[in-house]
This record gives structure tokens, C-alpha cells and sequence, in this order.
């Protein structure tokens, strides 16, 4: 009898999942409406065997004589099994639904296409190297490199970036926050690819994509203020591991970014210094200003509006009536209070960092990436 009952609760949840995930595909904007067609033509073009090699990756046919470029465009909306489209048009309309307000579509579709290509590009490499050590020719031409396993990386990387703190899911060993995300999934993945269900280039793709999402957000992004990148420390590369782990993967990665400094291939954190005021002299890093914060803000405010417009149940606050005697106030303690007062008033520091004029500072600790 329980089971007829739970699949009955199944098929009548089906239509209330597909009717959302209707109204937010309506509500979303041309950029993703447009992906999630692409997509859907690319799973029908899988059908067509002999295609499989000119729409998607093939690191052997990308390198002259065949030299097939244009399949670093066409690979993503490449899909061999239809849930695996579902699970690329949900993330898309996520993406639209949470980071477009805050990037716009111009942003979304340049991220998406660097993302895409980058992913390709560099999962192509991979394989050559492959192929240079073991000389095993399938790692050439029997390997098809398909799908928005990048892309879905891609989003985990932006959602950590805007929302970090924000709490998923509370479990017995701990809270599992958007910053826990794109580590978690590329667990899972691999689980997936040992289990049989995903294709072997899928964990190679999630890696790539983390890089290459988190390499352009954090260092070449461009926002309204003028400002290049997110140098937060919670953006950092060592925050997308465990905490145990981070102070190893910080020395490496600061490693790999003063070379990539040197090499001019990423440019040095500028400090900014406002002297403006004739008594102090602000120094901010890009991406630790307002303006920067201002993406963070707006779906933290919107979460806080969510949680206050919630009924909450009262307290019983105690009674401010006096039920005891009032102790009288002696003007000794009169005058202790007052003095009190007024050295408070007169220690009041500014929360500025502040260097006098005539003097300068400066900061001789490594920048964290």
C-alpha cells in the first residue's frame, strides 16, 4: 500500500516542478532563452553519429591538417542523454535568475563564451599531454570532449563569489554554504565517473572550468566602477579548500601568481590611496571597495527582507517596571560617570586606517590570490 502512495505523491509533484521550471524559463531573459534552445537542437544533433566528430572536441582533428576550431564554439550545447540537457538548462536559468540582475547579459553571454572556449581549450591540452606519455592514440581521436560540465563549474565559482556565506543546507556535521559548493560537486562528479554514469572528459571539463571561471573573475572582470577583478580574501584560490588545506595551497598559489606577475601575464593588486581628506590617507585594495560589495549586498538585502517579511513568534521580554528600592545616586558617582563619559567620547578612534601627513606606509606582506 505505501507504494502506490508514494509514487501517486511523485506523479503529482512532476506537474507542479514542471510547471516552475516553465514560468522561470518565461521569465528569463533572451540569452538564456537562446541557450536552452541551442542546447535542445544540439541533443537532437547527437542522434546524427557521423556529426559526433565535427560538433564536438576531438583533441586528434582540432590541430592542422583538420584543424576544426569552430567545435570549440559548437561543444557545449552538445548532449548525448536528455537529462543531462535538463540539468544544463536548470543551471543556465539559475544563472540568469541569480547573477544576471547583478552582471547583466552582455556579462552573462561574455562569460559563458570564455568560459566555454577556455574549458575546450584547455581540456584539448590535457589530453595531448595524455597522449605524449602514454602514446595511446584514443586519447586523440576516440575522445569527445561535450557538454556544460565547465559551465556548470562556472556558476558554482560566480555563486561563491557573490553569495559565499549564504546557507544551503544544515547536516549533521556542519552547514553547507555556497562556498563549500564547487568542491562538494567535483567530489560528487568523480563519484559519477567512477560509477559509470558520466563520460571520462566531464571531471577533466568541472576542473578546467573552476580555473578558468575563477582565473577571470578574480583577475580581469570588469565592473561599473572601473575596477578589474575581486581580489576579496574570500575569493581567494586557498578558500575553495578545506581549511586544513589552505595554508599549503595558499604558498603554491602565490607562488604561480608572482610568476604569472612577472611574466606579465597578470598584473599586481594597485593599492589606491585618497588623500582627499587633510588629516588621513585611505588605502583600499580593488574589489575590497563599496562598490564592489554592492553585488554582495543586494541578494544579501533581499534574503534579509525575505527572513523580516516572515511572522516571528514574540519573546517575553522582563519588566522594566522597578520593583526593588532605587539606590541612591551619590554626586561622586555623579561626576564619575560624566568623566567617564567624556573619555569615552575623546578616545573615539576613526575605523580608517589613517597615516599623518609628512609620514608614509607601507606594506611589505605577499598579496593573496
Amino acid at each position: 500500500m505505501a507504494a502506490p502512495r508514494v509514487s501517486g505523491l511523485q506523479h503529482s509533484k512532476l506537474p507542479i516542478i514542471r510547471d516552475h521550471f516553465a514560468v522561470a524559463i518565461g521569465k528569463s531573459s533572451v540569452v538564456v532563452k537562446t541557450v536552452a534552445v541551442i542546447a535542445i537542437f544540439g541533443y537532437f544533433m547527437s542522434f546524427i553519429s557521423s556529426a559526433i566528430p565535427y560538433i564536438t572536441v576531438t583533441p586528434g582533428y582540432v590541430m592542422p591538417p583538420n584543424f576544426r576550431v569552430y567545435s570549440f564554439i559548437f561543444y557545449s550545447f552538445v548532449e548525448l542523454h536528455f537529462w543531462h540537457v535538463l540539468a544544463d538548462i536548470a543551471v543556465v536559468v539559475l544563472f540568469g535568475k541569480l547573477l544576471e540582475p547583478l552582471w547583466g547579459a552582455p556579462d552573462m553571454l561574455l562569460f559563458f563564451v570564455i568560459n566555454s572556449i577556455g574549458v575546450g581549450l584547455l581540456t584539448a591540452f590535457l589530453y595531448f599531454f595524455i597522449y605524449l606519455v602514454t602514446l595511446n592514440e584514443e586519447y586523440l581521436f576516440n575522445v569527445h570532449i561535450y557538454g556544460m560540465a565547465g559551465y556548470v563549474a562556472g556558476f558554482c565559482v560566480a555563486v561563491k563569489q557573490v553569495m559565499p556565506d549564504h546557507c544551503l543546507a544544515t547536516l549533521p556535521f556542519g552547514k553547507l554554504r555556497n562556498t563549500h559548493i564547487p568542491l562538494t560537486l567535483l567530489v560528487f562528479i568523480i563519484i559519477m565517473r567512477l560509477s559509470g554514469l558520466l563520460p571520462g572528459p566531464y571531471p577533466y571539463m568541472y576542473i578546467m572550468g573552476m580555473i578558468v571561471s575563477w582565473v577571470y573573475l578574480r583577475f580581469y572582470q570588469k565592473h561599473t566602477n572601473g575596477n578589474r577583478g575581486d581580489m576579496a580574501d574570500n575569493f581567494s584560490f586557498a578558500s575553495f579548500f578545506p581549511s586544513q588545506l589552505q595554508p599549503l595551497v595558499a604558498v603554491i598559489s602565490n607562488s604561480i601568481f608572482s610568476i604569472f606577475v612577472r611574466i606579465k601575464l597578470c598584473n599586481k593588486p594597485q593599492r589606491k590611496y585618497d588623500v582627499s581628506s587633510p588629516t588621513t590617507i585611505t588605502v583600499t585594495l580593488p574589489g575590497t571597495e563599496p562598490h564592489d560589495a554592492e553585488r554582495r549586498k543586494q541578494l544579501a538585502l533581499k534574503a534579509l527582507n525575505e527572513r523580516l517579511s516572515k511572522p516571528e513568534t514574540t519573546l517575553n521580554w522582563p519588566s522594566l517596571d522597578d520593583d526593588g528600592p532605587v539606590s541612591p545616586t551619590s554626586p561622586e558617582s555623579t561626576a564619575v560617570a560624566a568623566g567617564a563619559k567624556g573619555t569615552a567620547g575623546q578616545t573615539h578612534a576613526s575605523p580608517q586606517t589613517s597615516v599623518t601627513p609628512g609620514t608614509s606606509s607601507s606594506n611589505n606582506q605577499p598579496e593573496s590570490v
